[in-house]
C-alpha cells in the first residue's frame, strides 16, 4: 500500500533519480523492428524509473525516453559501437531488446544496468526520513552502466551552472554532432521521438569553439571535455577499477574534481559510497533532513552520513527521494545563456 501513496515527484526527488515510468499493463509489446532480445529476472523488486532515472539528463535528453507503455529506451555509445536498448517489465521479468553494432554489448551488461551487482541488503536505515524513503521505494537499485565517458561529459557540463543550462547544452550538442540511434528509435516512431547517440570522442574534439558558445558552454568546461576525450581510452579503462581508484584516474584530467568524479562513478560503477561533495545544495538538504541544519557544509554532511559508511551515496539518494528540503530563502538562481552574447 505504501507505493500507492508515495509522494509526487518534485524537482528534488527528480534530482534523486526518480523518473516516472508507467506500470506496464499485460504483456510487453515488442518494438516494430526486431532486434536482439534477452530476458532477465531480478532477484527482488525492481523499479525501472528509479534504477535508470539517474541516467536521464533532463526531460529533453535525446539519449533517453520513458514511454507510456512502461518501457525505457536508451541510446549509448558502447565499445562495440552505437546501440539502442529498450527495457520493459513483464510478469516480474525484464525484457531487453537491442539494435545496432552495440546491441550484444548492451544485452551483456543488462543485469548490471538494472542493479544486479548492487546489494540493497547491505543497507540499514538509521534515520526516520531515510527509513521512510527506503520503505516507499523497495525497487531502488544502483545502476552500473560500464561506460565512463557518457556520464563524464554531461557531468562536466553540469559544473557551476543550473541544471537547465546543462541539460540544454547536452541536448543541443548531442543532436547536432551525434548520430541517430540504431533501430526504430532512430526513426523517431517507436520511442516517441528520435533518439540520438552521443558523438564519438574524435567528434567531441573537433567541435568548433563557436558551437560550444552557442550551446552556452564556457571555455573552462569545453576545455575540460576536450582534455577528457583526448584520453578517452584511458578514461574508459577506469570502469575496471574500484570506484576510489576510478575517481583518482578521472581527477588526473585538469578540470575534473571530486564532485564530477563522484557523479560519474555513481553511474558507471554503481558506487554505493561515492558521496557528491562540493555541491551547492546537497549538504544543506542532508543537514536539514537529518539534523535540521540547513546551513550544513560538506564536513557536516559527511559527519551526518558516517553511520552509512559504505552506503553513503544510497543514503543521500534516499534523502533526495524523500522530498524533505528546507524552504527556499532566496529566488532561484537565474539561468544564463552566454550563447546570446
Amino acid at each position: 500500500m505504501a507505493g500507492r501513496f508515495a509522494p509526487r515527484p518534485t524537482r528534488t526527488t527528480v534530482r534523486g533519480g526518480e523518473v516516472g515510468v508507467p506500470a506496464a499493463r499485460g504483456a510487453s509489446r515488442p518494438a516494430s523492428a526486431a532486434g536482439l532480445v534477452r530476458t532477465y529476472v531480478p532477484d527482488g523488486p525492481l523499479d525501472l524509473g528509479l534504477v535508470l532515472g539517474p541516467l536521464r539528463r533532463g526531460p529533453g535528453d535525446p539519449t533517453f525516453r520513458a514511454m507510456p507503455d512502461g518501457s525505457v529506451w536508451r541510446a549509448s555509445l558502447t565499445p562495440g559501437g552505437p546501440g539502442t536498448l529498450r527495457v520493459a517489465m513483464a510478469g516480474g521479468a525484464v525484457r531487453g531488446e537491442a539494435w545496432g553494432p552495440g546491441a550484444e554489448w548492451l544485452l551483456e551488461w543488462l543485469p548490471g544496468l538494472l542493479g544486479a551487482e548492487d546489494d540493497p541488503a547491505a543497507f540499514t536505515p538509521r534515520h526516520r526520513v531515510v527509513a521512510g524513503a527506503w520503505h516507499r521505494r523497495p525497487g531502488l537499485r544502483l545502476t552500473r552502466t560500464g561506460l565512463v565517458l557518457e556520464s563524464l561529459i554531461p557531468s562536466i557540463l553540469e559544473q557551476k551552472v543550473t541544471a537547465d543550462e546543462a541539460y540544454r547544452a547536452w541536448r543541443l550538442l548531442v543532436r547536432k554532432f551525434g548520430e541517430p540511434a540504431p533501430g526504430p528509435a532512430g526513426a523517431g516512431s517507436a520511442a516517441g521521438g528520435r533518439l540520438w547517440v552521443m558523438p564519438v570522442p574524435r567528434t567531441w574534439a573537433l567541435i568548433p569553439s563557436w558551437e560550444w558558445h552557442r550551446a552556452g558552454v564556457d571555455n573552462k568546461r569545453a576545455s575540460t571535455i576536450l582534455r577528457a576525450v583526448r584520453v578517452a581510452a584511458r578514461m574508459e579503462e577506469a570502469v575496471r577499477m574500484e570506484p576510489e581508484a576510478a575517481q583518482a584516474r578521472l581527477e588526473v584530467v585538469p578540470g575534473v574534481g571530486p564532485w564530477t568524479s563522484a557523479e560519474v562513478v555513481q553511474r558507471s560503477h554503481g558506487a554505493a559510497d561515492a558521496v557528491t561533495v562540493g555541491d551547492l545544495h546537497l549538504p544543506g538538504i542532508v543537514g536539514w533532513a537529518l539534523a535540521g541544519d540547513r546551513d550544513a557544509d560538506d564536513a557536516v554532511m559527511l559527519e551526518l552520513l558516517e553511520p552509512y559508511a559504505g552506503q553513503r551515496h544510497r543514503a543521500a539518494r534516499l534523502i533526495l527521494l524523500s522530498g524533505r528540503v528546507p524552504a527556499r530563502r532566496a529566488p532561484r538562481m537565474p539561468r544564463g545563456d552566454i550563447g546570446r552574447l
